[in-house]
């Protein structure tokens, strides 16, 4: 994966917000990040350009194959964390902070056998 933790955060915040069924716009993804629309508009066009993201002549935002793969891959890592840490009697709102740093640079070797141990 070589998307940097930026552009992964806006991967996954098109996931969450797409997820009620509505259409996702950068203000959208501005909002739920609390970033600047300049700032989300040019990364979100260094998204698209880079095929993660499409576009609509609306200025709706969808993901694409490779764009949803990473985002459900981050995503998924960061609920495993939060239960993770949580389980270890960590409160819920450190334990989200702690899981959004850390899911970014995680490895999917790592990952994986943490879910692994997870189930025994």
């Amino acid at each position: 994966m070589s998307l940097r933790e930026s552009g992964q955060m806006y991967l996954e915040s098109v996931l969450q917000l797409s997820e009620n069924g509505r259409p996702v716009r950068s203000l959208d993804v501005a909002n739920h990040l609390g970033f600047s629309k300049p700032s989300v508009s040019r990364a979100m066009g260094k998204l698209k350009t880079e095929e993660y993201i499409k576009i609509d002549p609306q200025g709706y935002i969808t993901l694409t194959e490779k764009g949803e793969s990473i985002a459900k891959n981050i995503y998924e890592k960061r609920i495993v964390l939060k239960d993770f840490i949580m389980s270890l009697g960590v409160d819920e709102e450190t334990a989200s902070g702690d899981a959004c740093r850390i899911e970014h640079v995680l490895s999917d070797k790592t990952f994986e056998a943490l879910k692994e141990s997870r189930k025994t």
